[in-house]
């Protein structure tokens, strides 16, 4: 068994205008101030990284490092969030997602695809200059529209849906694969890949790619109602990446799953603070520990009611509090008696 590291802290949700959260330096010393011991850097934020500089200068990626370093903190992973979503976008929503990626491509969907692929392939040299293993993207989404079944789907409209999908982001699997990092890919609402179900059919579309692997996080999974402790079961030796974030579902007699339009604070289901949603944490680091997860703990915070800021202090303090230091000798050694093969043939009564 493996003892998780962290705490760590996705940044994106704290990057400001304002100090100490305008600038990668002064972020993580106030990371640092408050427990945490590793950072998760969002690569689309100019304040934190230069993504395609990062890929194409190893003396650059050193100095980010230092600065990170220097503040006494680990870089945890990059992510392209943002940039993965513009991998696939259904015309539906090619407004909504065009502020997603610079002016220069906006009003052009070919444009922007390209874009966001040759994001993704900085993302992967990237990671490697940066001496990281694991990358955190979504997958964007062609289908998402047509997520319930009404109007009737036309046939083979999934199909064509996923195989234009896996042909997108084939040779950025490609190119993870060639630096040696794994991409995760956070199982969302709004993606194509938003459960277990649809992750394994984009693995079958991709040959079950070793890279296309998986971030866990279990507030996504409350929030839809899917068992988010055997889904660990199902899919532990995929699961490079974890963020810790809760969330909490309460349907009434008027709204459900969907949220009848609502905003966050009036919906059924919503995220919280750690500890303040229904997330069964204590399970969830105990099944990581038990499948030898590799990675780091993050929070990513959204809250629709704490404070950022108060949210942070008390989830560095959560995380270390549910990290468990593996054992590394059984309970019951005192009582061991020793043995060997003519023992134990005898004790069986074959000897």
């Amino acid at each position: 068994m493996k003892t998780l590291k962290g705490p760590g802290l996705f940044l994106a949700q704290f990057m400001a205008d304002t100090a100490p959260f305008n600038s990668l330096e002064s972020i993580c010393r106030w990371a640092k101030s408050i427990g945490f011991v590793g950072v998760q850097i969002p690569s689309w934020d100019a304040r934190c990284i230069d993504l395609q500089k990062a890929a194409t200068s190893k003396t650059y990626a050193d100095e980010v490092q230092g600065i990170v370093q220097s503040a006494g903190l680990e870089i945890t992973e990059l992510s392209t969030h943002l940039q993965g979503q513009l991998v696939a976008v259904h015309p539906a929503y090619d407004a909504l997602f065009d502020g997603f990626a610079p002016k220069a491509v906006h009003n052009n969907p070919k444009a922007r695809t390209e874009w966001a692929v040759q994001q993704l392939k900085f993302a992967a040299a990237a990671s490697r200059n940066l001496g990281l293993n694991a990358h955190a993207t979504f997958s964007g989404a062609l289908l998402w529209p047509n997520v319930y079944p009404w109007p009737q789907r036309p046939a083979g409209l999934v199909e064509t849906g996923f195989n234009e999908l896996a042909r997108r982001w084939k040779p950025i699997l490609d190119e993870f694969d060639k630096h040696g990092v794994d991409l995760c890919y956070e199982i969302h609402p709004g993606e194509d890949l938003h459960d277990g179900i649809t992750y394994e059919m984009f693995l079958e579309h991709t040959n079950n790619h070793p890279r296309a692997c998986l971030l866990y996080d279990p507030s996504h999974f409350v929030l839809q109602c899917l068992d988010y402790l055997e889904y660990i079961d199902n899919y532990h030796e995929r699961i490079r990446m974890f963020h810790v974030k809760d969330a909490e579902f309460n349907p009434t007699g008027k709204q459900g799953v969907y949220g009848g339009y609502q905003s966050w604070i009036d919906r059924a289901g919503r995220f919280r603070s750690l500890g303040d949603g229904q997330v069964d944490f204590k399970s969830i680091f105990s099944k990581l520990a038990a499948y030898d997860f590799p990675g780091w703990a993050v929070l990513e915070w959204e809250c629709c009611i704490k404070h950022p800021e108060d949210g942070a202090k008390e989830g560095s303090v959560f995380i270390k509090n549910h990290i468990i230091r593996v054992t590394e000798k059984a309970f019951d050694d005192f009582a061991g008696t020793g043995s060997d093969e003519q023992f134990n043939r005898a004790v069986l009564g074959i000897a």
